[in-house]
């Protein structure tokens, strides 16, 4: 299943060239959306909200990231219109393997999947949203 548009958000450059990478080669988004921060990808998001079409239908969230972490910009996510929460779909994708942070993440009405890094086209496959 190929989807519209897909968000990717994490810090780490050769993390998001190596998803983009992986979501390319598996024909998986006809257009991908990148940003280092928590903070630009909110700001998108925001701007947005009124166009369904300009709105990502999953987006990548990494967990430790600096000045604003995932769970910082799933608290900010909550705070966004319905029509954003409704149409993007979170999945975090970190390497961190804390239960505390797979529980966190689980426990997020808006958090769909975990995945460990880096993407994988197993992983992609698994995906039906």
């Amino acid at each position: 299943m190929a989807y519209n548009l897909i968000m990717l958000v994490d810090e780490d450059e050769i993390d998001n060239i190596i998803n983009q990478k992986i979501i390319e080669s598996n024909s998986f988004a006809d257009e991908i959306l990148v940003y280092q921060t928590g903070q630009e990808a909110l700001e998108y998001l925001s701007s947005n909200s009124k166009d369904n079409a300009a709105l990502p239908d999953l987006i990548f969230l990494d967990i430790n990231m600096p000045i604003m972490d995932g769970f910082q910009f799933l608290e900010e996510f909550e705070k966004m219109p319905d029509s954003v929460k409704t149409k993007c779909k979170i999945i975090m994708l970190s390497s961190s393997i804390s239960p505390r942070d797979i529980d966190r993440a689980a426990s997020n009405k808006y958090v769909i999947k975990y995945l460990n890094k880096p993407l994988n086209s197993r992983y992609l496959q698994a995906i039906n949203v």
